[in-house]
């Protein structure tokens, strides 16, 4: 029997473990952290417990067939709440737009906030659609090495329908003008952790998932989807292992054939699966001599995408006005973004999104709202230093929210603050960004990391550093593609 080692237990190593047992294979995956999910991190406070992780959940279908290929139906173990009217969007000005995945509805939201718009948002939702099309037939289950992987007559003509060219600003300003609206549809760049004036316009694909694909929640918390995938890979045969943290891949004639293990311990396989930031992971977990592709340079030469502060802030009510998801917009977006990237500082601009899941689901948070409360931060500088005091930012974005109508102090009962550090050390994510590098440059956006080592034979890599991006339905399906990739391998 064949037999596959994962290193790290996020999404994508969760979903290789789930297909490899389900195939025949032996598995055996390692997690440094005493929880599996990565980054979905389940966190409780009191009586209020929260999602560290992903908030919005998009493309279902993803994690459904993570579950269902095995046999089994996903509905047992764990249920994705469709959010029709899923984000409230707020300004200085005090309006606020609703993002909807029923058109009629959003249509009138936009009559009501930008009449000047509203006529041309169907042909909007035909062009991300468009694009979200040709991406998922050509880019999601392929993965890039060099641009000449892009030189068949079909991928050529697929990249160029997709503007990569043009910036997801310009592309908005084709279809609007109204500088809320400029500002809401903008704000997708940071789901891949990059600004709207510099990532390209293939990512307003983003905007599709949401508005015509839905927003979706897990009951009882998006870790469920984890903790899912881990059930069903133990059901299937799969050991995993938490609170075990690997020291190094064990490489043999330029071939990955184990790990060692922090206590000295020493397991082989025939294919080893590194589920981590690869910018920070493979480096430490291999000799620079054993990879003269990924030189530690070259490690640390990639722009890093957006980090967060993140505030978990438990009160003893329930707010009136918020929403499932919510987001506060600063009045000048264009200095929030050149605050995080070109001067590597905390902005004076924030803009805030606060996830409440309590306003879906009760009973997760059941004496007042569970707010996870998320600001747009640098990534730590390249000696690691944080740049900001968290306390006193903390207490700015309190403030911040207050004038807004938001009081966060007078019902606080519970109270955790995250910073770019507890990334970067908790998750092995390069200078605490969230998605691996920006996606700034067209090499970094288009030629991500490809999913297997150059070098090292028979060493994979998934998560949101690697092909095909960041977000949970992405590192989803790069631990699928890589797993498809070793069963054909080995013929199984």
């Amino acid at each position: 029997m064949k037999k596959a080692i994962i290193i790290g237990g996020g999404l994508g190593g969760l979903s290789a473990a789930v297909t490899l047992a389900n195939a025949g294979m032996a598995v055996e995956l390692y997690e440094k952290n005493s929880h599996l999910g990565g980054k979905l991190m389940p966190v409780r406070l009191g009586t209020h417990t929260f999602d560290f992780g992903p908030n919005t959940i998009t493309m279902p279908e993803v994690f459904n067939s993570v579950i269902e290929q095995t046999g089994e139906r996903a509905g047992d173990y764990f249920e994705l709440i469709p959010l029709v009217a899923h984000t409230r969007n707020h300004f200085p000005d005090g309006s606020h737009l609703d993002f909807s995945s029923d058109q009629e509805a959003m249509l009138e939201e936009l009559r009501r906030v930008a009449p000047g718009d509203a006529a041309n948002f169907k042909s909007f939702l035909t062009e991300i659609t468009r694009i979200y099309n040709l991406s998922e037939r050509y880019f999601f289950p392929s993965s890039f090495q060099s641009w000449r992987d892009y030189l068949s007559p079909a991928l050529g003509k697929a990249l160029m329908q997709v503007r990569p060219l043009e910036t997801m600003e310009h592309f908005y300003k084709r279809y609007f003008q109204n500088p809320k609206l400029l500002q809401a549809f903008g704000r997708y760049a940071t789901y891949i952790g990059s600004s709207p004036y510099k990532a390209p316009a293939t990512f307003s694909l983003i905007a599709c998932l949401e508005l015509v694909g839905g927003v979706y929640y897990a009951r009882g918390g998006n870790v469920r989807i984890a903790e899912g995938f881990a059930a069903v890979a133990r059901k299937q045969g799969a050991q995993l292992q938490t609170d075990t943290a690997v020291n190094r891949i064990l490489v043999r004639d330029g071939q990955a054939v184990g790990v060692e293990l922090e206590d000295g311990s020493v397991s082989e396989g025939d294919a080893v699966i590194l589920n981590g930031d690869l910018l920070t992971a493979f480096p430490q977990l291999t000799a620079e001599s054993e990879r003269p592709s990924f030189s530690d340079k070259r490690s640390v030469s990639y722009e890093p995408s957006i980090s967060a502060f993140v505030i978990l802030a438990g009160l003893d009510t329930h707010l009136p006005g918020l929403k499932h998801h919510n987001v506060y917009f600063s009045d000048d977006y264009a200095s929030e973004f050149e605050d995080l990237f070109n001067k590597n500082r905390y902005s004076d601009q924030p803009t805030v999104y606060i996830s409440n899941s309590s306003f879906t689901d009760p009973e997760v948070s059941p004496d007042g709202d569970n707010l996870f409360i998320l600001v747009n931060a640098p990534a730590l500088t390249a000696d690691g230093k944080l740049q900001i005091d968290a306390d006193a930012y903390k207490d700015r974005i309190y403030d911040f929210l207050e004038t807004y109508g938001i009081d966060i102090r007078s019902h606080l009962v519970e109270e955790k603050t995250f910073t770019p550090s507890f990334i970067a050390e908790n998750f092995n994510a390069y200078r605490g960004a969230l998605y691996g590098p920006s996606s700034h440059k067209k090499k970094d956006a288009f030629l991500r990391p490809p999913n297997w080592s150059k070098d090292i034979k028979s060493l994979y890599f998934v998560g949101g550093s690697t092909h095909p991006g960041g977000g949970s339905p992405m590192v989803t399906m790069s631990g699928h593609n890589v797993a498809l990739r070793i069963l054909k391998k080995f013929g199984i």
